[in-house]
């Protein structure tokens, strides 16, 4: 059976979250459902990660076994045609060795965290952006960040229900960068704990707001415990921005 990879792009706050589940709708159902056009027996559509309900994304990357050989650029217009109205958009479809697989062959993994910091609410950008109207100390947020960058032990900034296997994760990228009234935060990784963004950008901003200090930060992830560390930040702020593979996955597929 021919595999295809897709990246796509949805607006999170329409789904209870990416993976199938009983008590709402899902991503990867609006996509399941759409890949029935090609009249084929029930197919699952595998995604690179599993976002939570309200998290929107970028560059989500999946793949999905057909019956039949198709032209990608075939594939994405009857996906995207079958989609609708759902805010969900498949921007490119390649095809893709039969052993390729969008969660297990990814090697990173890019977030990106939207903080709108006035004292205004967002008309245009609500349900897109977490609204903070107090002032954040951006300088002392990105010196509290370096903490955090690397291989560390990361349970304080973890859900309690989180079912990853060890706590342990290396972060490879974690930049703060401000324009106007905007705050962006980058993370990079090759996986990512439950949680695990929202709530360091949580405890980040209580670094901001001057209720921690940077050692309360680096505290808190000595501590390795959930209670010890911030909260979890609102998940309209989180975009999946993009997922990397191994260079010989790009080369043999056949973009659309």
């Amino acid at each position: 059976m021919p595999r295809y990879r897709l990246t796509l792009e949805y607006d999170g706050s329409a789904f209870v979250g990416w993976q199938r589940q009983s008590n709402g709708l899902t991503v990867q159902q609006v996509l399941e459902e759409a890949v029935a056009i090609f009249d084929e027996p029930p197919a699952l559509v595998y995604g690179a990660g599993r976002t939570d309900a309200g998290v929107h994304a970028l560059a989500q990357v999946a793949h999905v076994d057909l019956k039949t050989v198709h032209d990608p650029e075939t594939v994405r217009n009857a996906i995207n045609f079958h989609t609708k109205p759902h805010p969900v958009a498949v921007l490119a479809v390649n095809r893709v060795a039969d052993d390729f697989h969008a969660r297990y062959d990814a090697i990173s993994r890019h977030y990106r965290y939207r903080i709108l910091n006035r004292r205004a609410r967002p008309a245009l950008e609500e349900g897109r952006v977490w609204w903070v109207p107090r002032r954040l100390d951006v300088e002392a947020m990105t010196s509290a960040a370096h903490l955090l960058v690397g291989e560390h032990d990361f349970t304080s900034f973890r859900a309690t229900l989180c079912q990853a296997k060890t706590p342990v994760k290396t972060l490879d990228q974690l930049v703060i960068r401000q324009a106007g009234d905007s705050i962006s935060i980058e993370v990079s990784a090759r996986s990512f704990l439950h949680n695990q963004v929202r709530i360091i950008v949580g405890s980040l901003s209580w670094v901001g707001v001057g209720r921690w200090s940077r050692d309360d930060l680096k505290a808190a992830l000595d501590a390795r415990a959930r209670a010890a560390g911030g909260p979890t930040a609102p998940a309209e702020g989180l975009y999946l921005t993009g997922v990397d593979y191994p260079v010989d996955e790009t080369e043999k597929s056949h973009q659309a």
